[in-house]
């Protein structure tokens, strides 16, 4: 494993898109600690340490500001993520297999980059409309549940979080948060196009891990502290880093699962020429869907919980209504209900077992046992349909992990994040595909990967070079984690 990492700076072309891919990281890192003009940083930033990291239960604003890598909390401009590209990007790829027209337009040549360009338009109208929702909501914090418990800090500190409202402060707002997203977009589309790994992708992931060190000192401050501190606060502390390294290991194990169906290939003479007679499979997921069921029902449910906060905003009741919305054991119960329909909705949008049965047919395969045409498509709708309940079900206990950890250990909300949930699918996803994209780099000029190796042996005096596949991953993201928790543990000390 240490002689792949020494051995990527071998190869010049992978390190220099590795070392472009951590300028570009650099970038947006520091895009994030840049404020928008007209807000005070000072008090978002408090709210946020001492309400939003320490409640009891995670919230929506704590899941975005988690996914915009803290930038949230800083106002900075990079607030808003890629998080609205990424919807735009979502809803034209659902609207090509529900409207005829873009589907057409999908299957044509130079389609795709008309709907690129659609979503880009589409993206650019997010975030005016976004970065207007959040210059008022900066303007009017106490109004909207999102910021519920910032008076006490805004008079706790005497500053109002915006010092000078009105027109000019939206304008403002909205440029420069729109502006920051596109940035991102291009910054995402040159990582894609010059680095490794896919860009949007990878920025998600840097802002969720920038935002594991300060999960992991709350976290062990929490543990450690002079009130919670008891004979078992060793065992426990070791007990919670067991668990972490299990749900990780369940995680990439069920992102990697698959069934693999097998698929027979007739012998077909064609002229002097003999095609087919060889064996094949068809890999089908058990997470077929990957994060999608998960980011579709928290959008959902953000939608509710945000329109009734501008819509009635000095109601009791209606701040009871969206809290439960935004956080609590209906919050959970309704995602689980909403990743069952997505689920099932992505896979029926997705994937077509009538096109793949034609396919089969007409280049003379056939699954064993199983007859050509409409039996074949039966057989595949059965399988994936009992496949994605399976990975309905992980799913859901994914999800609702976060909340189970919070409630039996009374961690942070920002450290029980990482125990599940979207971010920890995400970014377990994202680090999977990279490695793969390096290991390619690696194999193709006979080094080890990552995930495989290559033996050099000798047949009949020639050199036959032989790939053996090993499963290093999860090796390589303890490893990963270990050294995040050993540098927590430290700055933790540190301070103290």
């Amino acid at each position: 494993m240490l002689n792949a990492f020494v051995n990527i700076f071998k190869i010049p072309e992978l390190r220099s898109r590795i070392l472009f891919t951590l300028g570009v990281i650099i970038i947006i890192r520091l895009g994030s600690a840049i404020p928008c003009p007209g807000v005070n940083p000072n008090v978002l930033g408090e709210f946020f340490r001492t309400v939003v990291d320490q409640q009891a239960q995670g919230s929506v604003v704590g899941m975005l500001n988690l996914f915009s890598g803290g930038a949230l909390e800083n106002c900075a401009i990079f607030s808003l993520s890629v998080m609205p590209y990424i919807s735009a990007s979502i809803m034209m790829q659902l609207l090509t297999t529900v409207v005829p027209t873009l589907g057409k337009l999908a299957r044509e040549e130079g389609g795709r980059q008309k709907l690129t360009q659609y979503s880009r338009l589409l993206t650019v109208l997010l975030c005016l409309f976004q970065g207007y929702l959040l210059a008022i909501g900066f303007e009017n914090p106490e109004s909207i549940p999102l910021l519920h418990g910032i008076h006490g800090i805004i008079e706790k500190l005497g500053s109002p979080l915006v010092p000078e409202p009105g027109w000019s402060f939206r304008l403002i707002t909205m440029i420069s948060l729109t502006t920051g997203t596109l940035l991102l977009m291009w910054l995402g589309e040159q990582i894609s196009d010059k680095g490794i790994g896919n860009g949007v992708s990878l920025i998600i992931t840097i802002g969720i891990l920038a935002r594991l060190p300060a999960g992991l000192v709350q976290g062990w401050s929490k543990l450690i502290s002079p009130s919670s501190i008891t004979a078992s606060s060793p065992f426990l502390i070791a007990l919670l880093l067991l668990f972490l390294f299990g749900v990780i290991a369940a995680t990439v194990a069920m992102t990697q699962a698959m069934r693999k169906i097998t698929i027979h290939y007739a012998k077909q003479v064609r002229g002097n020429r003999v095609y087919g007679g060889q064996t094949s499979f068809l890999p089908l997921k058990v997470n077929y869907a990957g994060v999608m069921p998960i980011i579709f029902a928290q959008a959902i449910l953000l939608f509710p919980s945000t329109i009734i906060g501008f819509v009635v905003p000095n109601s009791a009741v209606a701040a009871r209504i969206a809290n439960s919305l935004s956080a609590g054991g209906l919050y959970y119960a309704l995602s689980v209900v909403l990743i069952f329909f997505f689920s099932y909705f992505w896979v029926a949008t997705q994937f077509n077992p009538v096109q793949i049965a034609d396919d089969l047919k007409k280049h003379g395969g056939f699954i064993p046992g199983i007859r050509p045409g409409a039996p074949t498509s039966e057989f595949l709708d059965y399988s994936m349909t009992r496949l994605t309940l399976a990975g309905a079900i992980f799913l859901s206990i994914l999800a609702v992990l976060p909340m189970v950890v919070q409630n039996l250990l009374g961690i942070p909300a920002i450290t029980a994040q990482f125990f599940g949930g979207t971010s920890l699918l995400i970014v377990v996803g994202v680090i999977l595909d990279t490695m793969r994209q390096a290991e390619t780099y690696l194999l193709q000029r006979n080094y080890d990967g990552f995930l495989r190796k290559k033996k050099v042996g000798k047949v009949a005096g020639s050199p036959v070079v032989a790939n053996v596949t090993k499963e290093g991953t999860l090796v390589w993201i303890y490893t990963f984690i270990g050294i995040l928790v050993i540098a927590g543990i430290t700055v933790s000390l540190f301070k103290k």
